[in-house]
């Protein structure tokens, strides 16, 4: 740091400590030790160290310092890592309706302050008859929806009164099987379908895993000291990695052209993702646009809800909705069979 002024070297200092945070991040994803699930938490924080580390480069490639190159090889080597993971999709053509229309959503059981609201179901109803998806997957359905409230003719939603949140899919094509698939310890769960299309049978998970328990504007992290923050995001990413392993042995076993929705409550940054995704087709990333936000967490957007496929699919258009009735927001994707 030599020829570095005072100011300079504190800095560089904080500008160290970005580019090593950030090349930490790059490696959680592969790591499933839940031992080590508490680096996780810095998946939730890429995006900002992403822009930290471009700041810190512009500001040393403006005084021709060559202290820019630590933040330029660490944001390389995250690109490479991550890929990018704001989409510039010019040619992006929209949902096709001639395709397969998949529909997720986490509803939050159709509340506004803790009760279920008529209002805004029909809110969510005529967004649903609007889009016409052909397959829904709701998570936090909730135990008071009526089966009937959307007209589709099939639909597997299992009341659970154990203190489950619960999940629902809906689907215009025939449901032959359906079953939960529990997960342990937690008020979450996952689920699957198998659903008759274009003479073949598709499974269709719908997957809501362990929640953070940091809701934007209800003063938890302000609250409460930084330890205990930090211990109970820890706890809660070793539950979604046991969660993701439940999943990953359950697909093993899965006969079936595989579709999954899923409310990861973890960004695509996250081992958890990795682990879920596996061979999978992340619809954003394939047909995507911008951020892909489906959550304000602190006022960041991320992306935490997704559509995935097997590539016996081809992903024909994927849309992000802009709707606050819900403290998610809905996506939607469309795809086609291969033949």
């Amino acid at each position: 740091m030599k020829g570095l002024s005072f100011f300079n070297k504190i800095v560089f200092f904080i500008n160290f400590i970005l580019v090593a945070l950030l090349l930490i991040a790059c490696v959680v994803p592969y790591i499933t030790a839940e031992s080590l699930s508490f680096l996780s938490i810095l998946s939730l924080g890429v995006p900002v160290l992403v822009v930290g580390n471009l700041a810190f480069f512009l500001y040393w490639a403006l005084q021709l310092k060559y202290q820019m190159m630590y933040s330029l090889s660490v944001l390389i080597f995250g690109y490479l890592m991550f890929g990018d993971f704001v989409k510039f999709n010019l040619e992006k053509g929209g949902l096709q309706k001639e395709d397969l229309r998949v529909m997720s959503y986490n509803v939050h059981g159709f509340q506004v302050r803790g009760r279920f609201n008529s209002e805004l179901a029909d809110k969510i109803k005529k967004l649903i008859n609007d889009e016409q998806p052909d397959i829904i997957c709701f998570q936090e359905a909730g135990h008071t929806m009526k089966k009937d409230l959307f007209n589709y003719p099939y639909l597997f939603f299992k009341k659970i009164y154990t203190g489950k949140v619960h999940l629902a899919i809906l689907s215009k094509y025939p449901i032959i099987k359906s079953e939960i698939i529990n997960f342990p310890n937690s008020v979450n769960n996952g689920s699957y379908a198998d659903i008759v299309y274009q003479n073949d049978t598709i499974r269709v998970y719908n997957m809501h895993m362990q929640s953070l328990g940091i809701t934007p504007g209800s003063g938890y992290v302000r609250s409460r000291p930084v330890e205990k923050t930090f211990r109970r995001l820890s706890s809660r990413f070793e539950k979604q990695l046991r969660q993701a392993k439940i999943i990953e042995a359950h697909r093993a076993s899965n006969p079936f052209k595989t579709i999954a929705c899923v409310d990861m409550n973890n960004t695509q940054f996250s081992n958890i993702y990795h682990l879920l995704k596996g061979d999978l087709q992340d619809t954003f990333i394939e047909e995507g646009s911008g951020l892909g936000r489906t959550y304000d967490l602190l006022h960041i957007p991320i992306r935490i809800d997704y559509i995935m496929a097997d590539t016996a699919f081809e992903i024909t258009g994927h849309k992000n909705f802009d709707v606050k009735y819900s403290d998610h927001f809905p996506v939607m994707a469309s795809l086609r069979l291969k033949q």
